[in-house]
């Protein structure tokens, strides 16, 4: 029987497990030494001043907009091609999620739309790097400057990519990172925020523990104080030590897990590039994809077999496989507040009904993408018009 082939599993070794019992053995595990530790190399790799770690992306991006002023009534621009946590955040703030379109070759958010989407109501601009290759920063920078916006990147998917040559963490006001149990270096659930802007990391700190003094976070140690003051109605979004000692073993193999996911991916573009079937992902010229994703895009013209059909063809064969994402302006929520219909943004809507996310992660051998470049094959050669 042959083994199924997961869509990801993640990349943990002797290093890992060293670093999270070194922190149970000290006795102090949630946010401490470790957590600073962290935020202060994580900040040196990506080239911003301040980084902040939380406890996921989607806190990130909550307390990166509330840092920004976003307050009821606001709007806040947003792909509709993305997860639920880039829009539901501005929510929580009882501002409104503005869906944008995407492009039809990276999918990521198109800047001509966003301009066509802003009003005066707007606030921020959040573009999210779908699978890891980076938005045309340079273009939604220049609205921003123009209109006045601030600039929020979701680079859930975006680590370690570089646009135009600087990191993706180096570029904009704020940038919110993921360490989900699937991303490209994990702590289980956790996350970042990055920023060059004192008072915006300021604020994100206080705010991501109960808007406490800055004294509260060393009340239980040798050097701190038991007095501690609430500055504002903040929330609970701090990481832990032992979370954090996973992301410091992690953040020491970055460049050699992005090696690895480059290399495979370029092992699936070889292997699926003479099926004109089989739309590979898109890289510009001026960006390093960060292959968190590797989404190929049928041409449903040349199949006998739509999208569901080919995943399950997949499954039937033992691989995994997945969908990112469905449009936000699909889902019902979205759907029914926002009064969107199915065709209302066109690109991600038909290319919701196209893409498939094949498996890619650094413990993968080639063999075994070998193995998922075959049974791709042979679904597109039994399914051919």
């Amino acid at each position: 029987m042959v083994n199924f082939l997961p869509f990801h599993v993640p990349e943990l070794g002797e290093e890992e497990i060293t670093a999270v019992v070194e922190v149970i053995q000290s006795g102090w595990l949630t946010t401490g030494a470790k957590v600073k530790q962290f935020e202060n190399e994580f900040a040196a790799m990506v080239g911003a001043r301040h980084a902040v770690a939380v406890n996921s992306c989607t806190a990130a991006l909550h307390l990166a907009l509330e840092a920004s002023g976003v307050r009821e009534g606001d709007e806040v621009i947003v792909p509709t091609m993305t997860f639920a946590a880039t829009a539901e955040v501005v929510t929580y703030l009882k501002a409104k999620p503005v869906l944008v379109d995407c492009t039809r070759d990276t999918l990521n958010i198109a800047p001509d739309r966003i301009e066509e989407a802003i009003t005066l109501r707007t606030k921020a601009i959040v573009p999210v790097h779908f699978a890891g290759h980076p938005c045309e920063m340079d273009q939604i920078k220049d609205l921003a400057r123009t209109h006045h916006l601030r600039v929020i990147e979701d680079a859930a998917h975006a680590l370690p990519a570089r646009y135009r040559g600087k990191m993706i963490g180096s570029l904009s006001d704020i940038t919110c990172f993921s360490f989900y149990a699937t991303k490209n270096i994990t702590t289980g659930e956790g996350g970042m925020v990055t920023t060059d802007n004192p008072d915006v990391a300021a604020r994100i700190r206080t705010m991501s523990l109960h808007g406490l003094s800055r004294d509260a976070w060393n009340r239980y140690t040798a050097q701190g104080s038991w007095y501690y003051e609430i500055l504002y109605p903040g929330f609970k979004y701090n990481l832990t030590d032992i979370a954090a000692a996973l992301g410091l073993a992690q953040l020491q193999k970055c460049e050699r897990f992005w090696k690895a996911r480059d290399r495979l991916a370029g092992l699936y573009d070889e292997g699926l590039r003479d099926l004109p079937e089989i739309i590979r992902p898109h890289i510009d010229a001026h960006v390093q994809h960060a292959w968190h994703l590797y989404v190929i895009q049928l041409d449903l013209d040349r199949l006998r077999i739509g999208r569901n059909e080919f995943i399950e063809r997949l499954q039937h064969a033992q691989v995994g496989c997945s969908v990112h994402f469905i449009p936000l302006h699909l889902h019902p929520y979205y759907r029914d507040t926002g009064g969107y219909r199915p065709t209302d943004f066109p690109t991600a809507h038909d290319a919701y009904q196209r893409i498939v996310s094949l498996p890619l992660y650094p413990r993968m051998s080639d063999h075994d993408i070998e193995r998922v470049i075959s049974v791709v094959r042979d679904i597109v050669q039994g399914s051919r018009r």
